[in-house]
């Protein structure tokens, strides 16, 4: 519990927020309760004001905890890897195991908190988070497509922008069906789907096109 102020605290909170992010992961923001709240992070509401400020301050540090500590490894990966095929590949086969971890909550923390967006009780602060991050994702990959096409990768004529809508939105089908009960076989055939749309690079181009040119080619 905490303590009076000028007294240390007598919890860790780096481990209460943890505790919260497993709660607003299972049960969006508005379902999450201070009382589950509390009761996960194992202090009582005084403290967790105390810590944290109020619940949607909580959720944003949760929300930014979440993004550092399960996303950013995943998408410094996707843009050091010179394949571009095979970075976008290798991402979404990570956000699946990550998704069907029966170790965590299930689905993307992001976009089961975004189903909330829109509705009239929704804290626009959460809100406006929640979109930034999903504009965030999205805009990595279109980044890392982009970079395919300076690469000869993918076809000059490939609408990237599209592409990282399309699989932004298998990243969030992917979410919902997890929270549904898939697991990571069926998650990892969503992948391979969905990376069938990668247009073949023509075969003019594969001399400049570096790594994964010429499969990309043949896919």
């Amino acid at each position: 519990m905490a303590t009076e102020r000028g007294r240390p605290r007598s919890f860790d909170a780096d481990q209460a927020l943890d505790a919260a992010l497993r709660v607003f992961w299972r049960q969006g923001f508005m379902k999450a309760s201070l009382s589950e709240l509390t009761a996960e992070m194992g202090i009582n509401k005084p403290s967790l004001y105390a810590a944290f400020g109020d619940k949607e301050r909580l959720y944003l540090a949760a929300l930014s905890r979440y993004a550092e500590r399960r996303l950013s490894g995943l998408a410094a990966r996707m843009l050091a890897n010179p394949d571009g095929r095979e970075a976008v590949w290798e991402f979404l086969r990570a956000l699946a195991a990550l998704f069907a971890d029966p170790q965590l909550p299930g689905g993307c923390f992001i976009v089961s908190g975004a189903a909330d967006c829109g509705t009239s009780a929704m804290s626009p602060g959460v809100e406006q988070a929640l979109r930034q991050a999903l504009q965030g994702n999205e805009g990595l990959l279109r980044q890392r497509l982009a970079q395919a096409q300076a690469d000869a990768q993918l076809p000059a004529a490939a609408d990237a922008a599209a592409l990282a809508a399309f699989f932004i939105a298998t990243v969030a089908g992917m979410s919902v069906i997890a929270r549904n009960g898939a697991g990571l076989p069926k998650l990892e055939q969503v992948v391979e789907a969905a990376m069938a749309v990668w247009p073949p690079v023509p075969l003019h181009s594969e001399q400049h096109g570096g790594p994964g040119a010429a499969e990309a080619a043949v896919t």
